[in-house]
């Protein structure tokens, strides 16, 4: 099968072609205004997702800014494994300046994908001053193995708002995922999962005497090589705290690598008298 693309911006800086065109702060996310991910590797089947900052755009005087982008992906022959021609762009600066902050492009792999390095290349060019930057980042998707994949945070059950780790007292998240790879019982053809969510606090003690838990033994069907999972985080209190994600595959005796996030909740309060 092969894999599928959704193409939001850009990706890492190469060696100038443009000074006018700037790219910095340069990471690869856990979805859109997600936290940082540990390492450019990926399960088959999971989203990779590159976040970063371009400079250098210019903008009508209404904040607008267009521009154009063109991607392609290799395998690690050289051979292309998609190709998208210059496809045209329109934001708005509505805070004025000339950056465009926080924009991304992300990948959705397959969960039969084989493993290897892959390399993008992305090149931007402002429709306005014709400046041209070019960017390549290379990841890797692992061999197939159980494990949690397409980690997002968002403001919505439905997962179609992102929001970020940073939140407000009083305020709802929704944390989102996918578990791949897991077995299914021979008798049955069902799988046994066990997930659990566990927050603690910055001194690393729990948050809740037990972790909030989930188990999926039923109703999943025989072609889903993977399964959407959700957990609600009601933010009640200030802090910093560090969400733990784990799964269990008990069918298989496997555990997945343990997802560590890191959450900033505010208070906001009455002005001073």
């Amino acid at each position: 099968m092969r894999t599928s693309f959704a193409l939001a911006l850009a990706l890492l800086w190469a060696p100038a072609q443009n000074e006018q065109l700037t790219i910095s702060n340069v990471r690869a996310t856990y979805d859109l205004l997600g936290p940082n991910r540990p390492d450019d590797k990926i399960l088959p089947g999971d989203k990779y997702l590159v976040a970063f900052d371009v400079a250098g755009m210019k903008a009508a005087p209404d904040g607008k800014v267009s521009f154009t982008m063109a991607m392609e992906l290799k395998d690690a022959n050289g051979n292309v494994l998609y190709n998208q021609p210059p496809a045209d762009q329109e934001l708005y600066l509505t805070l004025g300046g000339d950056k465009l902050s926080n924009q991304s492009v992300y990948i959705y792999s397959n969960p039969n994908d084989k493993p290897g390095k892959r390399s993008l290349k992305l090149t931007i060019v402002d429709k306005a001053t014709k400046a041209t930057q070019s960017f390549t980042r290379e990841f890797e998707v692992l061999p197939k193995d159980f494990g949690i994949i397409r980690l997002s945070t968002s403001s919505d059950a439905g997962g179609t708002t992102p929001a970020p780790l940073h939140g407000v007292v009083g305020q709802y998240l929704h944390v989102n995922f996918y578990v791949v790879a897991f077995g299914r019982n021979p008798g049955t053809n069902q799988p046994d999962l066990s997930i659990e969510m566990r927050i603690l606090d910055d001194k690393g003690k729990p948050a809740l005497a037990v972790p909030v838990e989930g188990h999926v033994t039923r109703d999943v069907p025989a072609d889903w090589l993977m399964y959407p999972m959700q957990f609600h985080l009601g933010l009640n209190r200030p802090g910093k705290f560090t969400i733990e994600l784990k799964a269990t595959d008990n069918v298989a005796n496997k555990s997945a690598k343990k997802i560590k996030l890191p959450l900033t909740v505010i208070e906001q309060k009455a002005p001073a008298e």
